[in-house]
């Protein structure tokens, strides 16, 4: 995977799980082993397992692979691995932008971005995306084309709790279920995961930046998206916490309706580019047009 960081710095990571991958969907028996893990099931039966006491003797091994910086995070005890994985991190460490006019990134993650054409969508890899699939609503879908689309992918080093991108009101949650593959980029080019995998989503009505989506998208092994406000409408306020996923790789999707929110060129050059950009939670994505 390529990635650069806000200086402009470029790095290059190609982990285990990534030539697994890339290997696994070549052959059409592994995709099709694959599938099957995807299903719902699997993920809620691996959910049970990560719950369990016994999962807490990974956490050492799985911080330090991943180097985790503990000291980030608010000391305790964690009773499971995804009590871990859930950790909160420490007041103050993931401060939100002074500009008012700024929309923040609403967690860690890799991030990329893409102009919404209004005829087809956007393009991640091989798969082609409507606004239309991803939201299974027509009348809304209607409404982001030619805005744009921000895509924030977490990785089980990330912070896995994430926040509201901007003050305004909420709608309810909208659910759509489905699989659970995992958002690796590798998969894109065999997958459409982002229209296929189990995803949660409200509108945010704001005043500077118009009507924005926020999505959560579930992955392998992540079967449990907990949002803190599913229902009725709701006055939030940027940074405030909106939910988190429970164990492995993650996505947040937020779509800004055209002429209403302007996402930061560096996001959209390094997208251009072929690489991902590294933010952190609170980190500027999109300003006031």
């Amino acid at each position: 995977m390529k990635y650069r960081n806000r200086q402009g710095q470029e790095f290059e990571e190609t982990t285990s799980q990534d030539k697994l991958l890339q290997r696994a969907y070549k052959s059409y028996f592994c995709r099709v082993f694959l599938r099957l893990l995807s299903m719902p099931g699997v993920s809620e039966f691996a959910g049970v397992l990560l719950d369990s006491k016994l999962s807490a003797s990974f956490i050492s091994d799985f911080a330090e692979n991943n180097n985790i910086d503990l000291s980030d995070y608010e000391p305790r005890a964690y009773k499971s691995f995804n009590d871990f994985f859930t950790r909160k991190i420490k007041p103050g460490s993931r401060p939100m932008p002074k500009d008012k006019n700024a929309v923040a990134c609403p967690s860690d993650g890799k991030v990329t971005a893409y102009k919404i054409d209004e005829v087809n969508g956007f393009v991640i890899k091989n798969s082609v995306y409507s606004i239309r699939s991803l939201l299974r609503d027509k009348k809304l879908a209607k409404r982001y084309e030619g805005g744009y689309a921000v895509i924030v992918r977490l990785t089980p080093d990330d912070y896995h709790r994430y926040v509201y991108c901007s003050n305004g009101i909420k709608s309810h949650d909208r659910v759509i279920n489905g699989v659970l593959s995992t958002v690796n980029p590798v998969v894109n080019e065999y997958v459409p995961v982002y229209r296929e995998n189990s995803r949660q989503y409200c509108v945010i009505r704001t005043e500077k930046f118009g009507d924005i989506v926020q999505m959560e998208v579930g992955a392998l092994f992540v079967g449990k998206i907990t949002n803190a406000h599913p229902y009725g409408k709701r006055t939030v306020l940027r940074g405030e916490e909106k939910g988190y996923f429970e164990f492995g790789g993650s996505t947040i999707v937020l779509l800004f309706e055209k002429d209403k929110a302007e996402v930061c060129e560096d996001l959209l050059k390094n997208t251009r580019e072929g690489f991902e950009t590294k933010l952190l939670q609170g980190d500027i994505v999109a300003k006031a047009k």
